[in-house]
């Protein structure tokens, strides 16, 4: 069609009203595409001919040259904003509509060649527009473009293959963009890119589906992850990366994981059995309340897809994964209860017992127990002695495969046979557990129960995994402790009877288990015991001693599960005394590990239930957990030295000390237990042995057992030293142990203040000697790390312990203390006193407390004027606040009267033997003027000869803003709480053995500082200036000098007057206000 101007000007006009309607409301939106669309098909009509050549598109051209422009006006605009987005939402609504339309009409036609249309053109005319602005300066420019193409990715169609890898190209850029919000939306427009090309990459290519994954499980930024996870597409290769989000520490990411990724599976049979067992675990045990109710309510659809709780629980491994598969069910009954009222336990199910009805039998019960459900409960099982006469089938079925199995040849190994077995004890282990909460009022029940259980736990046939279950059974149904270990003693003496041959001449019926008229019990001789036991094996031909050791071996899982069921001492059970002889001494000093491995526990059981037995057993318990290391032999860890710890320890906590100490003997048990810690970490030992070590003595200072504050500082030194970083158990156990230890009681952040410098000196100390290959965490977080754990405002609230709030201010005074040390190195000094605005300071602090810290700072500025202009500004701001806070209770202060005070010697002791390493001391008691510019002119000026010593003028003054800035920058976060940072390294010898990691001693920091020198002093001065000053980030001295008047200009209109600041501290104390 020829030009018509007039014509053509009025439809491009038409189109700023429609973008300027759609900025205001997405209700208009649908009428503006098709109004906008109509614009486009009647430009789209104007064209020019050109002769030779052919036609030129100029309504083309003019429609996207001003649809260009209108998505242009938008670009500039930061995110938040509505009438932006809206225009984007318009901008893709349109693009789709006439991609579709054209669409339409090409299929209409019939047409399958790849013509251009006019709507494809204007997407490439757009999209290589937007493109330009992939590597805009302006980061709100790159964003909102990237949002653009994001946006149009499912409406743009095909593309030219030159455009789409220049599209793909620029993508990947912008996805690793330093600003989050481009990350964002470049990483939403991969992932919906990588939809349209699944299975076409070319080898050359970076994979899309790699990249995003990365993505997913490394970048910072929390809406970038939650962007990727939410538009990446699931399989089978994406599905592992998906739930490692489930750990997220982000808990809206670990949300949505539950609520969107995962409820969008058609049914939850694509996952694994092990995948399964991961949601249910990880999801229901989450930390945030939220985020378990999401993952119980994904579990309850679960069970809808499969058809009911059988179905489901067939899809978890029940008889594996026992724990998981319990908290799943029980989550399941507890967010479902519409699904109790579905379980009914008939004849045909108890007479078709699988392993999946019977764990669901026996949770139901433990639920309904839980719920106090007891109509529901006697509704639902059978009387008592109908279910013995179950377990007694189940029970002789399994005998039966038992005893196949022992018949079958070793090399006929058949894996259903296993199974069936497997099942079997499994079902069994599940009645025996529901056994436990049924009723034994029904006196006949309770006897063919009791006979039933007896019989079981009699047979040398019988599953080990079993015998633990029957003595749970037998507790219940017997009338008291002593009918208990009457009986297990009877089961014993018939397991030994039936293998111990007819002429025994071991140890005599007098010395046996079970005679307690025997005059001479208690009285043991163990060289006598073993003596015998040795003679009555080596008597036996090899089958019987074979058989007689599996006998022992069942005895003692007999033992040791009755012990640890028993509430009374040994004293009250005289019955058990034959354990020691007949058991325990024989099976310690035998060969084979596992019979010590029992024998060690097994005496640990009987210690623990008595006080004497403990004290005579002690010195074996710790040689055994200490056993010296062969030479040139693997750090293998042995369950005997790891059983023998515990029992120490536990040891401990049940008599304390005297549990370790002989009668009569001297008082040294709490040094028999820091011995036994101590060396339980030598390099020599696994990391294994020391997780332990710690775990045991932090639950002893968490008890309040160990108070000593070497121990506390050791356990902190163990935490931070990067040897442990590979030692997860220890690191875990710990990051627990200090905020609880801590927080629960005041006396505990009183001992945590006392090894404050001596911990972060050591720390210091230690990350000045790391080596390349190390890392730690930095000397700034210790301290960030320290503060946080003495913080009085975070410890709990409670009657038997006594509120202590001036902890922090001990800190304050053990740091200027510290400050007062002339060698103490820069770094170390500026990390000390930017402490000082992290501590707390509560509303009211003793007087002398206070007085002593305004003093010493005094001091400090006087006679150790701190030479660091972060340090110093720091300093003074904290003196600052401290000095307009408790203004009232030093203006009646008097040193002189402060110094006759019989408590306070020994601070004018250690004030008096510091001199000032200062050319011109300032005097103490000289008056400060109000005026600000006035004092600050009076210490430049008697500051001066210092500074301008050896040279010919004067060291230019650097502004004071621009030290403010320095000292943000330098400063730590406050809201930050440091961790030690995981790491990979080389080998490296543990902490216990190098001398540089050895635990500080808790000892005062008072420590006197000799003065140098005047030569020496001079000579320091010298190179102290000769060094050059520290360089400032900005780059421009102009803009530093105009920050600097601007922040003196807000001082004087908004800063109050400070009498007791300095022109630089009341300067950044108004910016401080005026950023607040």
């Amino acid at each position: 069609m020829p030009v018509s101007v007039p014509r053509l000007s009025s439809l491009v006009d038409a189109i700023p009203p429609i973008f300027m309607q759609c900025q205001n409301s997405l209700a208009n939106h649908r009428k503006n595409v098709v109004a906008l669309a109509k614009i486009h098909a009647q430009t789209s009509d104007v064209w020019e001919e050109i002769p030779p050549r052919g036609i030129r598109l100029t309504g083309e051209k003019a429609f996207n040259d001003k649809f260009i422009d209108m998505v242009d006006r938008i670009l500039p605009i930061k995110k938040g904003i509505a009438n932006a987005d809206r225009i984007v939402k318009f901008v893709r609504a349109f693009i789709e509509h006439i991609a579709q339309k054209a669409a339409q009409e090409k299929a209409e036609a019939g047409d399958d060649d790849e013509e251009e249309s006019p709507a494809s053109r204007l997407v490439a005319s757009l999209l290589k527009h937007l493109l330009k602005g992939f590597n805009a300066k302006d980061k709100v420019v790159r964003s909102r473009v990237v949002q653009v193409v994001a946006d149009l990715i499912f409406a743009i169609g095909e593309l030219d293959e030159d455009l789409y890898s220049h599209l793909r190209a620029s993508l990947l850029e912008r996805v690793r963009d330093k600003e989050s919000h481009v990350r964002f939306q470049a990483a939403i427009a991969l992932a919906r890119l990588q939809r349209s090309e699944e299975g076409s990459e070319e080898e050359d290519e970076e994979n899309l589906l790699d990249v995003l994954t990365e993505v997913l499980q490394f970048d910072p930024s929390p809406e970038v992850r939650h962007g990727v996870l939410t538009n990446l597409p699931v399989s089978p290769d994406t599905l592992p990366v998906i739930l490692t989000r489930m750990r997220d520490q982000e808990k809206s990411i670990r949300r949505v994981v539950f609520h969107r990724v995962l409820a969008g599976l058609p049914s939850p049979s694509v996952l694994t059995i092990a995948q399964r067992e991961e949601i249910c675990n990880v999801g229901l045990g989450d930390r945030e309340p939220t985020v378990r109710v999401t993952a119980a309510q994904l579990i309850g659809t679960w069970v809808d897809k499969v058809g009911g709780i059988e179905g489901f629980l067939k899809l978890l491994d029940v008889s594996a994964s026992n724990k998981v598969a319990e908290d799943t069910l029980s989550a399941v009954f507890q967010n479902r209860p519409d699904l109790t009222d579905e379980v009914d336990f008939d004849d045909k199910f108890w007479a078709e017992l699988t392993p999946e009805r019977a764990f669901l039998a026996r949770v139901f019960v433990d639920h309904c127990k839980a719920e106090k459900d007891d109509a529901r409960l006697e509704a639902t099982l059978p009387v008592v002695t109908a279910f013995a006469f179950r377990i007694q089938h189940e029970y002789n079925a399994l005998m039966q495969l038992v005893t196949t199995q022992a018949e079958r040849q070793d090399d006929e190994e058949d894996e259903d046979a296993e199974m069936e077995l497997g099942d079997k004890i499994f079902i069994i282990s599940e009645l025996l557990r529901l056994a436990v909460n049924l009723d034994y009022a029904d006196e006949t029940g309770r006897r063919k129960t009791f006979a039933l259980i007896r019989e079981m736990a009699s047979a040398e046939l019988l599953p080990e995994d079993l015998v633990t279950r029957c003595l749970d059974v037998l507790r219940v149904i017997s009338a008291n402790e002593r009918e208990l270990f009457m009986l297990i003693v009877e089961i014993i003496h018939e397991l030994r009877d039936a293998v111990r041959p007819s002429d025994d001449s071991g140890v005599n019926d007098d010395e046996s288990m079970g005679d307690e008229e025997n005059p001479n019990r208690g009285v043991i001789d163990p060289q006598k015991v073993i003596a015998a036991s040795n003679q009555l094996m080596e008597s036996m031909d090899p089958e019987t001693r074979a058989r007689w050791e599996e006998v022992n071996l069942r005895c003692l899982t007999l033992s040791i599960g009755t012990l640890e069921r028993v509430n009374g001492t040994l004293e009250d059970n005289s019955i058990l005394d034959g354990l020691l002889t007949d058991f325990a001494l024989p099976a310690i000093y035998q060969k084979h590990a596992v019979w010590r491995e029992r024998g060690v526990t097994l005496l640990g059981l009987m210690c623990l239930i008595s006080k004497n037995m403990a004290q005579k057993s002690a010195q074996l318990f710790l040689s055994q957990a200490q056993p010296e290391p062969k030479p040139n032999t693997p750090k293998v860890v042995t369950e005997i030295q790891l059983r023998a710890l515990h029992l120490l320890f536990d040891i401990v906590m049940v008599f304390h000390f005297s549990g370790l100490e002989r009668e009569g003997g001297p008082k040294d048990g709490e040094a028999k237990i820091l011995h036994a810690f101590e060396g339980a970490l030598r390099d020599e030992y696994p990391p294994e042995i020391h997780a332990v070590a710690c775990e045991g003595m932090a639950k002893l200072m968490l008890s309040g057992i160990v108070t000593d504050e070497n121990v506390l500082a050791r356990l902190v030194s163990l935490f931070l030293d990067p040897g442990t970083v590979d030692n997860q158990a220890l690191r875990q156990c710990l990051s627990y142990f200090f905020p609880v230890y801590c927080y629960s009681s005041p006396t505990n952040q009183r001992r945590m203040q006392k090894i404050f410098l001596n911990v972060t000196e050591t720390m210091y100390d230690l990350f000045d000697e790391l080596e390349e290959h190390e890392e730690m965490v930095t000397p700034a977080q210790i301290g960030l790390m320290l503060v946080d754990w003495t913080d009085p405002s975070k410890a709990v609230k409670s009657d038997h312990h006594q509120s202590d709030d001036t902890i922090h201010v001990d800190v304050a005074i053990d740091i200027v203390r510290a400050l007062f040390d002339a060698e103490m190195l820069k770094e170390r000094r500026k990390s000390y006193v930017q402490l000082l605005s992290k501590l707390y300071i509560p509303e009211e602090i003793d007087d002398d407390k206070l007085r002593t810290l305004m003093l010493l700072i005094s001091y400090l500025r006087r006679r150790r004027p701190l030479r660091d202009t972060v340090a110093k500004n720091a300093l003074s701001r904290f003196e600052t606040s401290i000095a307009k806070k408790f203004a009232p209770q030093l203006e009646a202060f008097n040193e002189e009267e402060f110094r006759e005070l019989q408590q306070m010697k020994e601070l004018f002791e250690f004030i008096d033997t510091v001199e000032s390493d200062a050319e011109e001391e300032i005097p103490l008691d000289q008056p400060r003027r109000s005026n600000s510019k006035t004092s600050a002119r009076s210490r430049s000026q008697s500051a001066a000869p210092a500074s301008q010593k050896g040279r010919g003028k004067p060291k230019a003054k650097a502004p004071v803003e621009e030290t403010i800035d320095e000292e943000d920058e330098e400063e730590p976060e406050e809201d930050e709480q440091p961790a030690p940072k995981a790491r990979s390294k080389s080998k490296r010898e543990p902490p216990a053995k190098q001398s540089r990691r050895a635990a500080p001693a808790a000892k005062p920091r008072s420590k006197k500082v000799a003065p140098p020198p005047e030569d020496e002093e001079d000579e320091e001065d010298e190179e102290e200036e000769g060094e050059p000053a520290p360089r400032s980030k900005r780059s421009t001295p102009s803009r530093q000098t105009q920050t600097s008047t601007s922040g003196r200009k807000s001082n004087k209109s908004s800063a109050p007057k400070i009498e007791e600041a300095s022109e630089a501290t009341e300067t950044e104390d108004s910016e401080e206000d005026d950023d607040s």
